[in-house]
């Protein structure tokens, strides 16, 4: 059994802050079973109880997982004085302590995990797990077999110690360059750094894939899903 304050199951389940929630309350806009309840200190069970807002149901989840298909120009954050987070973009009744699993640069697109999920950010980041990220890349310069070689061996980017063994698969090479490469690292702008360390430059970047899990090209730059039971399953939860 589950049982919490019903103030915080309303704000956890994205009706606003405590203040608001209690605002709801007070007018009467809160309903404990079909029964119209105006004190935030009531102990609700979170499994059996049934709770609304202004007459809809509401869905009580203890972590919520989504995929985005981040875009440029949004921080990856939960808050920031001077540009969109890409918290910002989950609309609805989204929980307010999700945050991103991990970064991606600005200007860099692609697969980006929401969560309040502590455990399973924590799995992914963690250095000792090595979990794969795989990004596609447009690179100014030629990458040759030569520089894939460097990506193995590791390269010296400033840092106290080499990059870790990195994979650079090439899929197009010239003047400009397309190319996947694979990290278990997530050091600061590590593959702008690493480009920088073979005299290249990327110009695009977009992350493919954390783990087992890969980015549904269905969805747009912007758009999110719920990750699904399987997906959840790739990541070690359910």
């Amino acid at each position: 059994m589950s049982l919490i304050r019903l103030d915080k199951y309303l704000a956890d389940a994205g009706q606003g802050t405590r203040s608001e929630v209690k605002m709801k309350l007070k007018q009467g806009k809160v309903k404990l079973n079909d029964v119209t309840v105006k004190k935030p200190d009531i102990k609700i069970n979170t499994q059996t109880d049934c709770v609304s807002v202004d007459g809809r149901k509401l869905s009580y989840q203890q972590f919520q997982y989504y995929m985005l298909n981040k875009p440029a120009g949004v921080v990856s954050a939960t808050k920031d004085n001077r540009d969109k987070t890409v918290v910002e973009l989950i609309d609805g009744d989204k929980r307010r302590d999700l945050f991103p699993v991990g970064r991606l640069d600005k200007d860099t697109e692609g697969l980006l995990i929401i969560t309040n999920d502590g455990t399973l950010a924590n799995n992914l980041l963690a250095p000792g797990k090595h979990v794969d990220k795989c990004y596609f890349a447009k690179i100014e310069g030629v990458v040759t077999e030569a520089t894939v070689q460097q990506f193995k061996e590791g390269l010296d980017i400033g840092d106290d110690k080499l990059t870790a063994p990195a994979t650079l698969i090439i899929e197009e090479s010239g003047e400009e360059s397309l190319v996947k490469v694979i990290i278990t690292e997530g050091r600061y702008h590590q593959i702008k750094r690493m480009f920088e360390a073979v005299g290249m430059k990327v110009v695009y970047l977009k992350r493919l894939s954390m783990g087992e899990l890969k980015l549904d090209l269905s969805l747009r730059l912007g758009e999110y899903r719920e990750l699904t039971q399987q997906e959840l399953m790739l990541l070690g939860k359910k």
